[in-house]
């Protein structure tokens, strides 16, 4: 049987998202693994969301707290908002009490990804608050750590990411997931689905 990754992200202006869509070629790239993507539901009008300049959001399923439960592993993704995750993820996670009370999610790895815009704005101070959802939850926290090699030291051009996951800058907006950010991305979702398929293998 297939090991179910899911990569489920909030992303208002595309950055998260174009993230996410690496993260799942990565996870893809693993053998017996099936990957789906999905959206947390905006809890923004389409009047605020305007004058926020966001754009329409993309026909990437909306998910519901049980469809969550149902994954082997999930990698969420986020942007910042003050150095932790945005409003519209944070909802969803108070979305799901009735998984907590179960521990339906218990056991199960979880991994972050993430854009800020930034230096300064939460490339470690964003996935290590959410790290408290996950835990509440019993879920495995599976940081990409230094896996990527090298390239997480190069200090001669702007990147986003840390050891907790792939990230990337958004800055006023303009600035979009860079070549090294994005092979991060890859990386991140092939290591994760690795795991994924380490445990469940280890517990059939």
């Amino acid at each position: 049987m297939a090991v179910k990754v899911y990569v489920v992200y909030y992303s208002m202006y595309g950055h998260v998202a174009k993230l996410a869509d690496e993260i799942k070629k990565g996870a893809s790239s693993v053998e017996g693994v099936e990957v789906k993507v999905w959206q947390v539901p905006e809890i923004l009008n389409e009047e605020v969301l305007g004058k926020m300049g966001a754009p329409p959001k993309t026909d990437v399923p909306v998910i519901s707290p049980q469809e969550l439960a149902e994954a082997d592993g999930v990698l969420f993704g986020f942007p910042t908002r003050f150095g932790m995750m945005a409003a519209q993820m944070k909802a969803f996670f108070d979305s799901t009490g009735g998984l907590w009370r179960e521990q339906s999610l218990a056991g199960k790895p979880a991994g972050v990804f993430f854009s800020t815009g930034t230096q300064g704005g939460g490339q470690e101070t964003t996935p290590l608050t959410a790290v408290t959802q996950l835990t509440h939850h019993g879920m495995v926290f599976v940081p990409v750590g230094y896996t990527f090699g090298a390239k997480m030291f190069d200090m001669d051009k702007v990147q986003g990411g840390s050891p907790y996951g792939a990230g990337t800058f958004a800055g006023d907006g303009s600035r979009w997931p860079s070549e090294m950010e994005l092979e991060h991305a890859f990386h991140q979702g092939k290591y994760f689905a690795g795991i994924a398929k380490k445990l469940k293998g280890s517990s059939a």
